[in-house]
């Protein structure tokens, strides 16, 4: 896994209506979403694991582009993202966070899905950690993974904001299943 160090790190706080989290990025785009209503903390510490000596920088108008685009996916104009994405991990992490990106919105795939299309079916427990690893939420959507009995199952942010996630997408209809 490649650790970058002594890189800049922009971030900003995004609130919109009941929504507050972090978001940070490198020069080469978005790296981080945090948890909703997570202070500062969390996204420090995960800078400070994931980009040793990375200065964080508070730059309102450069992250303007990101807050952008997840203000109209939490409006509910936005169904994909055009934005850049800087995730760092291992190849199989990476295979797993790609995959995620290829579940429509509104739909769910559960982990053995997941498994499946990297092919990798013996692999659900190592697809469930690469995706708590998952450092971009929403716009890489592990809020979408759910247990293959259709159970809501662990997430970074919390259940209540997966579910909220969830609700987001599907409206007044059923989350669609894979």
């Amino acid at each position: 896994m490649e650790i970058k160090r002594d890189i800049k790190l922009f971030w900003t706080l995004l609130v919109h209506k009941d929504w507050e989290f972090y978001i940070a990025a490198s020069e080469a785009g978005l790296c981080y979403v945090g948890s909703q209503n997570k202070p500062f903390s969390d996204l420090h510490e995960w800078a400070k694991r994931r980009f040793p000596g990375s200065e964080l920088v508070s730059a309102d108008d450069k992250m303007q582009p990101y807050v952008t685009e997840l203000t109209e996916y939490l409006e509910g104009e936005r169904q994909s993202f055009t934005i850049p994405f800087d995730f760092r991990g291992t190849p199989f992490q990476l295979a797993v966070w790609n995959a995620l990106c290829e579940i429509p919105y509104g739909h769910t795939w559960s982990y053995s899905d997941i498994a499946a299309h990297i092919q990798k079916p013996a692999s659900v427990r190592a697809v469930g950690a690469a995706i708590g690893a998952n450092p971009i939420l929403i716009t890489v959507p592990c809020h979408r993974v759910i247990g293959k009995n259709g159970a809501l199952t662990g997430y970074r942010g919390g259940l209540e904001m997966k579910m909220q996630l969830l609700n987001l997408e599907r409206g007044s209809s059923l989350v669609n299943t894979k």
